[in-house]
C-alpha cells in the first residue's frame, strides 16, 4: 500500500507543481503582500523584489498607465499579472495563454479583490486581457465574491 501510494505521488507531482512568480512591489504595501499570501495558499510561489522605479519596470512590461495597480507579478514564462488579479484566473490563463496576450490586469485596487479584503465589502470588477499591441478585453467579469 505505501508502495502505491508513492508512485501516486510521483505520478501526480507534476500537476500540483506551484508556479514561480516574480513580484514587483513597494516594500511598504501590505495588501500586495496579502495578495501574495492568496497566490501562495493556491500554489505559487513568490520572489519579492522592491525596485527603485515601479513606474519602469510597469513600462518595460509594456503595461499602459491605465491598467496598472499596485504590484506587478511575472510568470516564469514572461507573462504578466497586474495588481489583485486572483489565482484562478492566473492558473486559467498559464493553462492555455490567448494568441497575442502579454497577461491579465486587476486596474486600480478593488474592494474585496484578493489582498483588497475590507470584511464584508465587496466592489465588482473586471480582470483585463492585456494583448501584445497594448489594447486589452474583458477576460473575467467579477460580480460576486465566490468568482474569485
Amino acid at each position: 500500500m505505501k508502495t502505491l501510494l508513492m508512485s501516486a505521488l510521483i505520478t501526480f507531482a507534476p500537476l500540483v507543481a506551484a508556479s514561480e512568480l516574480t513580484v514587483y512591489k513597494s516594500p511598504t504595501c501590505g495588501c500586495c503582500g496579502d495578495w501574495i499570501d492568496h497566490m501562495k495558499g493556491e500554489g505559487f510561489d513568490s520572489h519579492v523584489k522592491h525596485p527603485r522605479d515601479l513606474s519602469g519596470v510597469k513600462a518595460s512590461y509594456h503595461i499602459r498607465p491605465q491598467y496598472r495597480s499596485c504590484h506587478t507579478a511575472v510568470s516564469e514564462n514572461g507573462f504578466i499579472f497586474e495588481g489583485h488579479v486572483p489565482a484562478r484566473y492566473v492558473q486559467q490563463f498559464l493553462a492555455a495563454p490567448p494568441t497575442g496576450a502579454i497577461g491579465l490586469s486587476v486596474p486600480a485596487m478593488p474592494v474585496g479583490s484578493p489582498g483588497m479584503e475590507m470584511g464584508d465589502k465587496f466592489m465588482p470588477y473586471k480582470v483585463l486581457l492585456l494583448k501584445q499591441d497594448g489594447s486589452a478585453e474583458i477576460y473575467a467579469s467579477i460580480n460576486r465574491k465566490d468568482q474569485q
